[in-house]
């Protein structure tokens, strides 16, 4: 063999006992599975090399079921944001806006609008324009795995435009066939941003015809829906309704319930996500472990100032009596970009800019609309912030119910990002299972590994069983944890030794190998 972990505590992935054994790799599978008192005459496995596991846990990897690495990736070799956690398969193209399938137009609009999610892009070369291109550009190497959802939101960029109207005909058709190409070239299913433009402006109608696409591969439709605030289940309600007429399985991104309106509110949540389930529904959810969320300062406005594009929300900005308009509706009346709640400037924390001289704003809150304004001109939209407007007692209720997964939701860029990005999933091992008890260790491994892949419809990833991929993390329960913090974010986490994927080591005693052993996870028929 080519490795063996001996005497490894094995947290398998079904959620079922863990169990002491050794575990046997070779050629990047799991060769054998020996279990602690085996019958005798079963040989303990030898190998050319030999891990002592003794008082770890060793674990499938961790499946990051809503990430934006879609250009950290291919500029950040090491990426050990991600490597470090455990996590050996992320699911980029998230909340609607990806960098795939673009043409030149629509490529230059989205690089200008999730500047503040990954960057300008001016140190990447774009030498594709199709999913599949994007998906091959990933197979040269990368740091850890990565699937690919279809981004509405670009789709109708490319085919409409910004404009906040219904698709024709012959739009809604070229749609179709974006999507349909998309999931042919291997994508897992396809993602909206409805707080977001363009995509908001796509009515139900539109989204379900798309939808019954996507069913059509098998993949499942993730949307971030149009509120997570004022209306937040009536905005669940939607995506369960449409995704039943649709067919299409569904997966709520970052399922939350935030602002004040909603405290407490999360088991009305799950009684209606349980009440669709039970009816035959194919349904699952991702959360992250903490209570502040994390986006584009930009994103908060509403939609109708963000109607033709990044530069004509600039012009916007520039005159005086529109952004008053725009104030009002913030401060007032409750923003569709801003979940229908009237601004609380107190809750919104600078994270990241992307003009240098700016840099003295990060981690500092916005005192008040002029001061978002300026920003938001000067810096070109490119500012990401904190919204402290979550709930831990949403948190904890949410992430324990059945189909629910892990999603970090990390954005990297920026000067101070959420610690969410580095931290999610010892965050889960260590604080809610260890010190909070509010998951035992077998059930979080289930939600971090064998739910979401089976998401995916991965049949060899996800839990520890021979012939399986050898994507695993051995950890010590005692030890992990998320050492990011929002005053120090980049640190890595503890207890954390090994991280192979495919059979390689890409952490090793703690530290980052030159392992690119990563690539494209392409759903098939």
């Amino acid at each position: 063999m080519d490795l063996v972990f001996r005497d490894a505590e094995v947290v398998d992935g079904t959620g079922g006992a863990s169990y002491r054994a050794d575990v046997a790799i070779d050629g990047g599978r799991i060769a054998a599975i020996v279990k602690e008192g085996a019958a005798a005459g079963c040989q303990r496995p030898t190998a050319r090399r030999v891990v002592d596991a003794e008082g770890l846990a060793l674990s499938p990897g961790f499946i990051d079921m809503h990430a934006h690495s879609d250009l950290a990736l291919l500029r950040d070799p090491d990426h050990s944001a991600k490597a470090a956690q455990g996590v050996t398969l992320e699911v980029l193209g998230q909340d609607g806006l990806s960098y795939a399938p673009v043409d030149d137009r629509t490529l230059a609009e989205v690089r200008k609008a999730i500047t503040g999610w990954n960057g300008s892009g001016d140190d990447i070369d774009f030498d594709w324009r199709t999913v599949g291109g994007y998906l091959d550009r990933l197979d040269r190497g990368i740091a850890v795995n990565a699937a690919y959802l279809i981004p509405q939101g670009t789709v109708r960029m490319y085919a409409v435009g910004w404009d906040d109207r219904p698709a024709t005909g012959s739009e809604l058709d070229h749609m179709r066939r974006l999507v349909a190409e998309g999931m042919e070239q291997g994508a897992v299913g396809m993602s909206s941003g409805l707080t977001y433009t363009p995509g908001m402006y796509a009515k139900d109608a539109e989204l379900t015809e798309l939808c019954r696409v996507v069913a059509g591969y098998g993949g499942y439709y993730c949307p971030h829906h149009r509120s997570y605030g004022a209306g937040a289940l009536e905005a669940y309600e939607e995506m369960v309704r449409l995704t039943r007429e649709a067919g299409c399985a569904l997966h709520l991104a970052h399922a939350t319930m935030n602002f004040g309106v909603n405290k407490g509110r999360a088991p009305e949540l799950l009684a209606l996500l349980d009440e669709a389930l039970d009816a035959g529904a194919d349904i699952s959810l991702d959360t992250y472990p903490y209570t502040p969320g994390c986006t584009t300062l930009v994103a908060v406005l509403p939609s109708w100032a963000s109607e033709g594009g990044p530069e004509a929300v600039l012009a916007r900005l520039r005159d005086d009596e529109t952004a008053e308009r725009i104030r009002h509706h913030l401060e007032v009346l409750g923003s569709d970009g801003c979940h229908g709640v009237p601004m609380d400037w107190d809750t919104i924390e600078i994270s990241g800019v992307s003009e240098a001289t700016l840099a003295d704003w990060v981690g500092r809150r916005v005192d008040g609309w002029a001061t978002a304004r300026r920003l938001l001109l000067e810096d070109r939209l490119g500012t990401t912030i904190l919204q402290h407007v979550g709930h831990e007692e949403n948190v904890r209720t949410i992430m324990r119910h059945r189909v629910h997964t892990g999603g970090s939701d990390g954005i990297l860029q920026g000067l101070k990002p959420h610690p969410r990005a580095y931290g999610t999933f010892p965050q889960y091992l260590g604080r809610y299972v260890r010190d909070l008890g509010v998951l035992t260790l077998e059930d979080c491994v289930a939600h971090l590994t064998s739910r979401p892949a089976a998401r995916l419809g991965l049949t060899d990833r996800g839990r520890i069983r021979e012939g399986y991929r050898a994507d695993l993390v051995l950890f010590d329960p005692e030890t992990v944890g998320a050492g990011a913090t929002y005053d120090s974010p980049r640190t890595l986490p503890t207890g954390i030794p090994h991280v192979l994927i495919n059979g390689e080591f890409v952490m090793e005693d703690g530290r980052r190998t030159s392992a690119l052993a990563g690539r494209s996870v392409r759903r098939t028929r």
